[in-house]
């Protein structure tokens, strides 16, 4: 009978074990295969009529884009909090990581290596494919577009116009009857919360013992964030099935062809850097570049279905710490500061071939000081665009430093979805790798976590945590004996008949 009591006890735990759900990564890879058949349904039913000459998204087209913005907005949302609580706990725990400060430079100093080496793969595929020159692509298409980059973003984007890095925009729309509706959405600018967050931390050192109270909240309500973007991030699958099905429907793949050369360009350098360049400088390191993928992976397939740096954070910081054993106290202040500085994709890769792409179709000739303007800019012109977003941004910056027509820009606006989602992918991919590098050289990286790196290590605590309470309440409520009792019973049993 005590081996049945024992084989009982122990079921919730086996239960759990047995009806497991397939791993992160298995799901993420499934969501991309029925969100890829779903968009190409989609696609296939066209469009409806709603007055408009181009026609309206249909159902599922509809369908799927409010699932996959969901998803964006919601991670979006809990990005501010996140980056503002992690930055102040990580300034208060570098007090018991050796040379801080060397730390960030040298973070920033592989940002500019990665970025360097970026733009050169960039610019040699630029003039060996001439993708400007392979097009049927007209000039007469071509348009400004109506936010440009500049040198002064930089200024800007440093100094918040208010505490929480908040802006609002307001649009107006006039209807065929003449009414005037105008609506106002906030937006933040993750680059003044990161500031904002260093002086605080800075200040909260500085005064001692009576900050011990707000770094205590600060440090809970870390966790609580935390936990929050967890219960986010395993919607992962859906949001992932939304995104990619929303990109394929209402783009589709027939937009690449006037573009197929550039296309193929930004992607084979994409390619370059990400399985190319990232592993030698794993490896240069003494790194394991399989266990460098393995762990990144989730962040890395995250980013290319949601198209935002900003919005995949949390995660990028979760495989960072927790697949690939780099410190909390470094990663939490080295990852965010990433996310809006550190974009091989949109910043070096894309700007350079498209900066080539448009001198070529405008006919214009490119001397040696102008590859040399687009490797500047590609390294230093990312800090001076990290408050704005996307790499539009950034090329309006390099075609204006160059001197090069702005109308260039329009002409690769059709497809600029298609890039992003790879532009995206290889920016979160530097934004993990220059942590693990810094971290390896410094020698405070936990090389057997990194070794043993998974994409499902990334619940792993939750779900212990939560077998644990699951355990206890099972055991509580499971009988102490089954069957006859057993000698240790008798004393029980002898007091409830005398109570009877």
């Amino acid at each position: 009978m005590t081996s049945s009591t024992t084989t009982d006890a122990q079921t919730p735990s086996t239960r759990r074990r047995r009806l497991r759900a397939p791993s992160f990564s298995v799901q993420i890879i499934g969501s991309l295969v029925l969100g890829v058949l779903l968009g190409w349904w989609a696609l296939s039913m066209g469009t409806v009529d709603d007055g408009t000459p181009e026609g309206g998204a249909n159902w599922l087209t509809t369908t799927l884009d409010t699932i996959g913005s969901s998803f964006v907005l919601l991670l979006r949302t809990l990005v501010p909090p996140l980056v503002f609580t992690a930055i102040v706990a990580s300034i208060t725990n570098l007090r018991h990581v050796a040379d801080g400060a060397r730390l960030a430079a040298k973070t920033l100093m592989w940002f500019a290596i990665t970025a360097l080496v970026s733009v050169a793969v960039g610019i040699a595929l630029g003039v060996i494919m001439r993708p400007g020159q392979n097009t049927t692509l007209d000039i007469a298409d071509g348009s400004e577009p109506s936010r440009t980059g500049s040198w002064l973003d930089f200024l800007d984007s440093l100094l918040p116009a208010n505490f929480l890095g908040l802006g609002a925009n307001t649009s107006t729309q006039v209807a065929e009857s003449g009414s005037v509706t105008a609506s106002t959405s906030l937006s933040f600018n993750v680059l003044q919360i990161v500031v904002m967050a260093l002086a605080v931390g800075i200040a909260a050192l500085k005064v001692g013992r009576k900050a011990e109270p707000f770094l205590t909240f600060n440090r809970s309500a870390l966790e609580i964030i935390q936990k929050i973007l967890w219960w986010v991030i395993r919607l992962a699958p859906l949001g992932t099935l939304g995104l990619i099905g929303n990109a394929i429907a209402s783009y589709g793949w027939d937009l690449l062809a006037p573009l197929g050369t550039f296309a193929a360009a930004i992607y084979i350098g994409l390619a370059i850097v990400l399985l190319v360049l990232y592993p030698v400088l794993l490896r240069i390191n003494g790194l394991r570049v399989l266990s460098y993928f393995r762990g990144a992976w989730p962040a890395i397939q995250l980013a290319f279905v949601s198209r935002s740096s900003i919005g995949t954070l949390p995660l990028t910081q979760r495989v960072t710490e927790r697949n690939l054993g780099v410190p909390s106290a470094y990663a939490s202040f080295a990852v965010p500061l990433g996310a809006t500085t550190k974009m091989d994709g949109c910043a070096s890769i894309y700007p350079a071939i498209s900066a080539i792409f448009v001198a070529q179709i405008f006919g214009i000739d490119l001397s040696v000081t102008d590859y040399l303007l687009i490797a500047f800019v590609s390294v230093i012109g990312s800090a001076a665009t990290a408050g704005l977003t996307g790499a539009i941004v950034m090329l309006t910056l390099t075609l204006s430093t160059l001197g090069l027509p702005l109308a260039g820009v329009g002409l690769l606006l059709a497809i600029d979805p298609i890039l992003d989602m790879g532009r995206t992918a290889v920016n979160v991919a530097g934004q993990v790798l220059v942590p693990v590098i810094v971290a390896k050289r410094e020698g405070i990286l936990d090389e057997e976590q990194y070794r043993a790196a998974t994409s499902e290590d990334l619940f792993a605590d939750d779900d212990e945590a939560e077998a644990v309470v699951e355990d206890a309440q099972a055991e509580s409520r499971t009988p102490v004996t089954v069957g006859a009792p057993t000698a240790n019973d008798a004393p029980v049993h002898g007091d409830a008949d005398r109570r009877s």
